[in-house]
């Protein structure tokens, strides 16, 4: 069973890339799955294709998500997840986007698609043109930064509390009035009469 999947989703594969030559970067099989790199600039007409072609038949999109990479250029890779209930196959299209470099929305091929940008905007502050409403879908209006970064510190900005006094809730910057914030991660036998092989601590 496991070999002819393979062979479906090489000749699956094979199809996209003669009939997508000029869109796809890459392909690979793993873990049961087909991924697809693309160009950026070739996405509407890519997932037009997946959804339409006889082959393909990609009715579904069951994700969209990011992931951000800082040490790289670019430094974001779109993933998108679909699903051909007609031909029982998954594929995976990835491509590589520079912050601040703007995607096209695909709401008119998946409208689904909608909260699943919604929630990338949200969380990794990209953008996404024609897109019909795009505004934060799980943090709050005021919030500042995109909590999925790497770079977003694991306090984030700004706390929220009730203020008895005002009758309402309020925003304030994080005060960290705990005095050991700081963790030393290179023992966890603080208090062990030995040290363990490799586990030296620096001067």
């Amino acid at each position: 069973m496991a070999q002819a999947n393979q062979q479906a989703l090489a000749a699956l594969a094979a199809h996209i890339s003669a009939k997508q030559g000029a869109a796809v970067l890459s392909t690979e099989i793993a873990f049961g799955d087909l991924s697809v790199t693309i160009q950026p600039q070739a996405l509407e007409s890519f997932v037009q294709f997946l959804k339409d072609d006889k082959l393909c038949k990609f009715s579904s999109l069951v994700d969209i998500t990011a992931v951000d990479h800082p040490e790289e250029d670019p430094r974001f890779v779109m993933v998108y997840h679909f699903l051909s209930m007609y031909l029982n196959q998954r594929i995976r299209v990835k491509m590589a986007l520079a912050d601040g470099e703007i995607t096209p929305s695909i709401c008119a091929i998946h409208p689904s698609a909608n909260w699943f940008e919604r929630e990338v905007f949200d969380m990794f502050g990209l953008m996404f043109s024609n897109h019909p409403d795009l505004r934060r879908i799980l943090t709050d209006y005021g919030f500042r930064g995109h909590p999925l970064r790497k770079d977003f510190p694991t306090t984030g900005y700004t706390e929220v509390r009730y203020d008895e006094a005002q009758k309402r809730v309020v925003y304030e910057p994080v005060n960290l009035v705990q005095e050991y914030r700081q963790f030393d991660f290179l023992s966890p036998w603080e208090s062990a009469k030995y040290v363990l092989p490799g586990d030296e601590k620096k001067a």
